[in-house]
């Protein structure tokens, strides 16, 4: 019903109105809702605020909670500019790697790393002492979408089991999108 209607119908019966009204609310505070997640999704504010590594070191913090020790660098140690798109995607990456990490592998350390090369590629590496990789490990939504994130730029995403135990998930990303 449209708010036209409504208030046609504020003089006959405001009762009905009025409910209505409360309904038309609910619905428009849920598509507000709806608007802010997918803005989320698309661009994480915290990437405005605080910068990806802030941002990074941030999102580590409920992980240190829980016992996991988290190393956050980066080569060069000042990271220049990086075209949006990429900064989304190593935000995007790292949190599911370090998700992954936190669920599944058992891990007292990990570390994310990244490095830019001169061959204008980011680098980002997340590496864990944790159980590591069964042979047949199955590929789910969290590892289909890092590599997707990584693969839309043009980019590449591993993920292997490291001989001394532990995992490494490697996304190389394109700086020029």
């Amino acid at each position: 019903m449209t708010v036209k209607a409504i208030t046609k119908l504020l003089d006959r019966d405001p009762a009905q109105a009025r409910e209505l009204l409360q309904n038309l609310e609910t619905q428009s505070q849920s598509a507000v809702n709806d608007i802010r997640r997918l803005v989320y999704d698309l661009r994480p504010p915290a990437l405005d605020d605080l910068g990806l590594v802030a941002a990074l070191y941030e999102g580590t913090k409920p992980y240190e909670q829980s016992g996991l020790h988290l190393t956050v660098t980066t080569h060069p140690a000042q990271l220049p500019p990086l075209p949006a798109a990429v900064e989304v995607a190593v935000y995007r990456i790292a949190q599911e790697a370090l998700t992954n990490v936190a669920r599944h592998a058992q891990a007292s350390r990990c570390t994310v790393q990244i490095d830019l090369h001169p061959t204008r590629q980011l680098a980002l590496t997340i590496t864990d002492n944790g159980r590591g990789l069964s042979p047949d490990h199955p590929t789910g939504i969290g590892l289909n979408s890092m590599r997707e994130r990584a693969e839309e730029l043009g980019g590449s995403f591993s993920i292997e089991p490291l001989a001394s135990g532990g995992t490494q998930v490697t996304a190389q990303l394109p700086l020029a999108v």
